[in-house]
């Protein structure tokens, strides 16, 4: 098993969120060993299924003064200044993931006035980046190895649908309005949903409505 002693990660994947080293079972992490950050990413020592300490960019030595937490964990096990400790360091992407496309699965129910019960169908994008990294490991990655902007896009079209079918009939009284509002429509969307995301550690930056279209 390899002992390591610098630490980076080179993503290279557009859609990737997230990257754990070492993968599992691949090597050990030696106390002093060089943490290298990145300016567009985050480092998160993780242990024992829990994101104990966030590094921002640059280079980090990773000792017991770094992590302090981790001090009385150490001294009971009898680990030294030379000893492989089993940990992880996740690095975490803080660029923003545009262009997530979204629609809704299901027709929102809408009564018009003129021509009455309407089943809409409404499509769109938007882009999302990570604005609390140890809310994100936490509470949404947990033990994975690798992670994608596509495992939460699922997610976010139904917490953007169901935005939207709660807040469509509030702004629009008329189907014949909905061209027109489709700015303000998404601005409500954008903030009704951030109420959900805020618990997973993301930020909807932006989200756009292509359309909501009658039958």
């Amino acid at each position: 098993m390899a002992l390591m002693e610098v630490i980076e990660s080179v993503a290279n994947y557009p859609s990737q969120m997230i990257e754990r080293i070492p993968e599992a079972g691949d090597g050990e992490i030696k106390w002093g060993a060089q943490l290298t950050v990145r300016d567009n990413q985050w480092a998160i020592f993780y242990r024992d299924g829990q994101a104990m300490e966030v590094f921002e960019g640059g280079r980090h030595v990773l000792t017991t003064q770094n992590i302090p937490v981790l001090t009385k964990f150490v001294t009971q096990f009898g680990y030294g200044e030379d000893s492989p400790f089993r940990s992880d360091v996740l690095f975490i992407q803080r660029k923003i993931f545009t262009d997530i496309k979204w629609g809704t699965s299901d027709p929102i129910v809408f009564r018009d006035p003129e021509f009455q019960l309407m089943r809409l169908r409404s499509f769109g994008a938007c882009s999302v980046r990570v604005k609390d990294p140890l809310l994100f490991v936490n509470n949404l990655v947990g033990a994975q190895g690798f992670y994608d902007i596509g495992d939460i896009s699922g997610y976010l079209r139904q917490i953007i649908s169901s935005s939207l079918a709660q807040i469509l009939g509030s702004l629009v009284t008329s189907i014949l309005e909905l061209p027109q509002k489709y700015l303000i429509i998404a601005d409500a969307v954008r903030t009704r949903a951030q109420e959900n995301l805020d618990l997973l550690g993301l930020e909807l930056v932006q989200l756009v409505v292509n359309a909501i279209n009658p039958p």
